[in-house]
């Protein structure tokens, strides 16, 4: 199955708060306003889908616009063939071809969704899969590090993309509004 890329396209929602990366913790349902909050510690839930640890070739840019470029993910120095792997329990909800590149979407608990670029996946659609399991094998396809391989990884909350290091424990420092 084939779509258009503009399927996975990020069209953040428009709140009072415009900066939201969540500083390792688990991400909650919504708040009241409709931002994400933490809960609890993101390392007990949340693991690297790599192993072992990859080097962050390129980090989360939220674009201070819906419609303006950034980096809705983050890429991961990988090796054609690398095992990818669940970073939390979910479900393999998609898998499919975008923009040229093999795609693998897991759903998780809390509805957030895992996004893995180049990867051929192993298992298939409506697997139930547990946290370190192998999903998919990286694929030869270049991608945004070219002429290295990457593993791009993004996370999305109903269409808001998130950045998957504070899942991880391994965001970056975040200023956020004051009210």
């Amino acid at each position: 199955m084939t779509i258009g890329s503009g399927v996975l396209a990020a069209v953040l929602a428009a709140t009072s708060v415009t900066t939201a990366v969540i500083p390792a913790g688990v991400l909650a349902p919504s708040g009241p306003s409709g931002t994400a909050v933490a809960t609890g510690t993101a390392s007990a839930r949340w693991s690297w889908p790599l192993d072992p640890r990859p080097e962050v070739a390129r980090r989360f840019d939220r674009p201070d616009q819906p419609w303006l470029p950034g980096h809705r993910g983050v890429d991961l120095a990988a090796a054609v063939g690398q095992s990818v792997l669940a970073p939390t329990d979910g479900r393999v909800t998609w898998t499919g071809v975008v923009a040229g590149r093999s795609v693998v979407v897991v759903s998780h608990d809390g509805g957030l969704r895992s996004t893995f670029e180049p990867v051929v996946a192993v298992v298939p659609v409506g697997a139930a899969v547990s946290r370190g399991r192998g999903i998919g094998a990286v694929a030869a396809t270049p991608g945004h590090c070219a002429p290295r391989t990457c593993l791009h990884w993004g996370v999305l909350r109903g269409e808001t993309y998130l950045d998957p290091l504070a899942l991880v424990g391994r965001a970056g420092v975040v200023l956020l509004p004051v009210p």
